[in-house]
């Protein structure tokens, strides 16, 4: 059979009727997992697929996809599993997996590493800003072809809130579906009382103003479960869960939309150090308060200074003779380069 052959098969499968003569659509959507580096990202999506393999350091952009089937002799669902890895260090490659032909099913997972508090801020927003322009630039795009589905893929992340909830006009939703899960709740869990509710104040803040879901994990297969409710339903469609936990002393799970400013109350510092910070937005105040307890990494030492290039487990003898070959070329371009500009007259003027 030619490709063509297969695709109009796979097409007459999925729109063949069931038992009761009703056409069967099958689901597909695609999730893309990013974070903080070593955060447990690929532990908590191998734990989705129910995949007992030994999780591996993920090089740059890394794709698997799952299959499950709604009842017995039903067409299998698909759900394609992007995992971004490096932190914040490759974000120019989060424009691969959102492409504007899968935009309207795609989602986001956010895992934050709750081990490491002074990389959380800058990890978190150096993510979602960069992913957040690159959906922006796709839904323009998408709306001069087909306003209508652009605008439904706008409205859809406003659902999370009913119209008459009172932080309905105070908060901004992510374009896409969002998942925040705030990963080694293990260690977390050890930290001083005051330390872990700052923190869990914060991220409730930020999942909230996102429209966004919250989850802590860790190792623990009770906690796993949980993220796997929230991960399942992007992936597979499953129920949502309903039930809250918002106890700083507990783990917390909170869907979109059951959270609320009041609930969350304000940003935990003292009055008067709130006066002396500078800030248009609560947005901007519940930076300024948390990264003023916990001083912000630079972008730089988040950068990946590891070059996989030269990880062993990656050689490959053909390819790294090229690539070696390549690397002398580009020198010897530089330093030719170089003289030709040394070499050349400027007029003065």
């Amino acid at each position: 059979d030619t490709l063509w052959d297969l695709a109009i098969a796979e097409v007459e499968k999925r729109e063949k009727p069931d038992d009761n003569g009703q056409r069967v659509e099958v689901w597909e959507k695609s999730i893309l997992f990013m974070g903080n580096k070593t955060g447990g990202k690929t532990t908590i999506m191998l734990r989705c697929l129910e995949r007992e393999e030994i999780p591996k350091p993920t090089l740059a952009l890394e794709y698997t996809f799952g299959r499950r089937a709604r009842r017995h002799n039903a067409p299998k669902d698909i759900a394609h599993f992007w995992e971004l890895g490096g932190g914040t260090s490759l974000l120019e490659l989060i424009r691969i997996p959102i492409t504007i032909s899968n935009i309207r099913s795609f989602a986001v997972v956010l895992v934050l590493d709750l081990s490491k508090p002074n990389e959380l801020w800058t990890t978190m927003e150096k993510l979602l800003q960069v992913t957040r322009k690159h959906v922006n630039k796709i839904l323009t795009k998408l709306g001069k072809i087909n306003p209508e589905i652009a605008t439904e893929i706008k409205q859809k992340m406003w659902n999370n809130l009913q119209r008459d909830h009172p932080d309905y006009e105070l908060v901004d939703p992510f374009p896409i579906p969002l998942v925040i899960i705030g990963s080694k709740y293990d260690i977390f869990h050890e930290f001083d009382s005051e330390v872990r509710k700052i923190i869990s104040k914060t991220l409730r803040f930020v999942s909230h103003y996102y429209g966004a879901s919250l989850v802590f994990t860790s190792k623990s297969e009770a906690l796993l479960l949980k993220a796997r409710v929230l991960i399942n339903h992007l992936a597979f469609g499953y129920d949502k869960s309903k039930s809250v936990s918002v106890d700083h002393s507990k783990p917390l799970f909170i869907p979109a939309g059951l959270d609320s400013l009041s609930q969350i109350g304000p940003p935990p510092a003292s009055d008067s150090d709130i006066g002396k910070m500078s800030a248009n937005t609560p947005w901007e105040l519940w930076k300024k308060v948390f990264e003023k307890k916990f001083p912000p990494k630079s972008f730089c030492d988040l950068q990946d200074t590891k070059d996989p290039t030269q990880d062993l487990q990656y050689a490959e003898y053909e390819v790294d003779v090229m690539r070696a070959r390549k690397n002398q070329e580009l020198e010897q371009y530089k330093r030719n380069a170089s003289k030709s500009w040394k070499e050349m007259d400027f007029d003065p003027d």
